[in-house]
């Protein structure tokens, strides 16, 4: 949208938890990037919450590539994107493992039936990330008039205020 620009809001401490889990919570869902500086891998993740602290939790096959490249390579990268109320979430942390019962039974859901065989199932584990960065993008219009914006800016050719709020997060 030309040199437009959004107003930046960065938030640091319970904000930008409370951000993260707004906008990740609200999408469910985040292409999860592991093997950072090497050859990247990403693939669609279930989330199944953010806790209090700020942690973004998952359920996944102790036998995948993603548990592999954790445990070679514990940094990661969570890319959250709602559409429908035009809010992002980039997330950069330090994931790890685990298969301890206590967490998979907080964390397991019928939709978890359809990879696993039950929450007993030998190959179920629970990924924790833990955030140490990210950025997040959202609009304060709603998608109409947002719409109506980038109609008007293509067809004018001039910058709009895009309506948007972006910034940096610090856990």
């Amino acid at each position: 949208m030309g040199n437009a620009q959004s107003p930046t809001e960065n938030l640091s401490g319970n904000k930008a938890i409370e951000k993260i889990k707004s906008i990740a919570e609200t999408a469910r869902n985040c292409f999860f990037t592991t093997n950072i500086g090497g050859n990247t891998t990403s693939r669609p993740m279930a989330l199944q919450e953010v806790d209090e602290v700020g942690n973004l939790w998952f359920l996944s096959d102790v036998r995948s590539l993603k548990n592999d490249e954790i445990e070679a390579n514990p940094n990661v990268e969570l890319y959250f994107m709602n559409n429908s109320k035009y809010e992002y979430i980039f997330i950069k942390g330090k994931a790890s493992a685990s298969q301890d019962k206590t967490l998979i039974e907080k964390y397991w859901t019928n939709f978890a039936n359809s990879w696993f065989d039950g929450k007993d199932d030998p190959n179920i584990s629970v990924i924790k990330v833990s955030p140490n960065d990210g950025y997040y993008y959202e609009t304060k219009d709603n998608k109409f008039i947002a719409m109506s914006k980038m109609l008007f800016a293509a067809v004018t050719g001039s910058p709009v205020e895009d309506g948007g709020v972006e910034g940096e997060l610090s856990i």
